[in-house]
């Protein structure tokens, strides 16, 4: 068994309840094992469905079967039947959870640069450019 699939234990536990067994309606499903490994991958890795391996099958067919699976409620009967007493209540610190890069702080610094903005538009110049040709500064005068 390779690292991120299923455990024996757990796929009995899981195994009746997905579709696509002989005797359900629609089109029997060829290996409902593989695709919950290639979920399982997915999740466990945090890559993109395009980074799945080739071994899980194209990685298109594996995300459209997820999505079906999600709207038919089928992900939900396999976490209550999958559930573990030690993760009832998971308690998260958040002084090791960190934000992604993007957002820290993206929205005050557009804040504070309309407000600057804002105050350069309304006050005057404070001084006269060296390049002011002196005929101009004479008028003012």
């Amino acid at each position: 068994m390779r690292r991120h699939e299923i455990a024996d234990l757990n796929w009995e536990r899981i195994k009746d309840l997905l579709p696509g067994k002989a005797g359900d309606p629609g089109r029997t499903a060829e290996n409902n094992r593989l695709f919950v490994n290639a979920v399982l991958w997915i999740a466990r890795t945090g890559a993109g469905w395009r980074d799945l391996p080739e071994r899980f099958g194209k990685w298109n067919s594996v995300f459209r079967r997820f999505n079906r699976w999600c709207v038919n409620g089928v992900w939900e009967q396999i976490f209550l039947a999958w559930r573990c007493p030690d993760l009832e209540a998971l308690m998260l610190d958040s002084t090791i959870i960190r934000a992604h890069q993007h957002a820290a702080g993206a929205a005050e610094e557009k804040k504070r640069t309309k407000r600057w903005d804002a105050l350069a538009a309304d006050s005057a110049p404070r001084f006269t450019s060296r390049s002011t040709r002196r005929g101009v500064l004479s008028s003012c005068g």
